[in-house]
């Protein structure tokens, strides 16, 4: 099968070349959304079949199985950039594809700032959710091209940005990129595009209005918001740098956080590795508030945050994680390690850090060690052993998991 695919800009009046007018003239059968047919429609054959691309996918590459004919499809811009070029490979890896590509709406909205692009950073939130911009914003990217949608508009993005604390960039939005009569480019701060409304579509490039700030390699603990004030009930910054270290977490996917309590280990996770999804657990309401405004003093967007009893917590729903921190167990540790264990990834990794204190009755590296023993985790020796000032010993434990031994 054979699909010959031709981009189109946003102009009511599509200007084509002879060879692609030819094409069209000797073409059969058409697909494409709705709008793109609006605007091809005078250009087809009297007797042309059109197939709307419409949700479910599924049911359009039904139809499309089901002809032997040359396939003519409209979609908007470079069909290989995030278009729809992209899905038939993935649907159809077989099939022959010719393209006719015209400038994608990022293109067309940089060659009218006279912005160069090559150095601009792409992401798409056209169905998508957020975890590649907040990537982008956390990597402090100087230039970001974005694609969007009805939900993710220019004002719900500046108000994101707005509301972790990434405000030294300015926006330019290009609505109708293409269509001379409601083509329309405007340049804004944050703020003013937080308040506005503008039509679909849109696409947008923000840039930096001057140095950004770097990402520190560790967080001061002075400078996160304790529970109740208690220094105590932090993750200490050198612990917490060592913890990470020992979760691998450059290599792994999925990160959880079981009791987050202020949220130290979730948020120095997020900044450093932020390819990862985060989910972060916790059995006291009130850190709920915390972690949320450690998050935004931070900026830390992303982390998927849990509240009540883990043990009583549906995990059905959640992404397996790859590397686990267990940071509170108030008495369950084996419990815990048990539940997690059903879900861990295989080779897969949990961290937990031991504290022995004269006046603590449960020896937690003990518990640790019939956990693991009980459930067939494999200890990573040698365990690292750490003092800070007159602190008590801290060691921090690590076993994996390998279903196969």
């Amino acid at each position: 099968m054979k699909f010959i695919v031709i981009g189109i800009s946003d102009a009511p009046e599509p200007s084509f070349s002879s060879e692609v007018l030819e094409v069209i003239k000797q073409g059969k059968i058409f697909s494409g959304g709705k709008r793109h047919h609006e605007i091809v429609a005078p250009l087809l054959p009297a007797d042309a079949q059109w197939i709307d691309i419409t949700t479910p996918l599924d049911a359009v590459f039904l139809q499309y199985q089901s002809l032997t004919s040359d396939i003519i499809v409209f979609a908007s811009g470079d069909p290989l950039f995030f278009g729809f070029a992209n899905t038939i490979r993935r649907k159809m890896p077989e099939a022959e594809i010719l393209l006719y590509p015209t400038f994608n709406s990022l293109q067309l909205l940089a060659h009218r700032l006279v912005i160069p692009y090559h150095d601009m950073r792409i992401v798409s939130l056209t169905g998508r959710p957020w975890p590649e911009f907040d990537k982008a914003l956390i990597e402090r990217t100087a230039k970001i091209g974005i694609l969007t949608d009805k939900e993710h508009t220019p004002a719900t993005i500046a108000q994101r940005m707005i509301d972790y604390g990434y405000t030294s960039y300015q926006m330019h939005v290009g609505e109708h990129l293409g269509n001379p009569t409601l083509e329309k480019i405007t340049t804004l701060s944050l703020e003013e595009a937080s308040q506005r409304d503008f039509s679909h579509p849109n696409c947008l490039i923000i840039e930096s209005l001057g140095q950004l700030s770097q990402r520190t390699f560790g967080i001061p603990d002075a400078d996160f918001t304790l529970l109740d004030g208690r220094e105590k009930m932090i993750t200490k910054m050198p612990i917490r740098l060592l913890t990470l270290q020992a979760l691998e977490l450059r290599k792994k996917n999925v990160f959880w956080d079981i009791g987050f309590c202020t949220g130290s280990i979730s948020i120095e996770a997020r900044l450093q590795f932020p390819h990862l999804q985060v989910c972060a657990f916790e059995i006291r309401p009130e850190c709920e508030a915390i972690i949320q405004e450690n998050i935004r003093k931070f900026g830390a967007p992303g982390i998927d945050i849990h509240i009540g009893d883990f043990l009583r917590t549906d995990l059905s729903a959640l992404p397996h994680p790859d590397a686990v921190f267990i940071g509170g167990h108030g008495g369950h540790l084996k419990e815990i390690m048990a539940k997690v264990k059903t879900v861990l990834s295989d080779n897969g990794c949990i961290v937990m850090n031991s504290v022995k204190a004269p006046l603590v009755k449960t020896d937690s590296h003990q518990l640790w060690d019939e956990a693991c023993q009980e459930l067939g985790l494999r200890q990573a020796p040698p365990t690292t052993r750490i003092i800070l000032n007159e602190n008590h010993p801290i060691e921090i434990l690590k076993a994996y998991y390998h279903p196969d031994k």
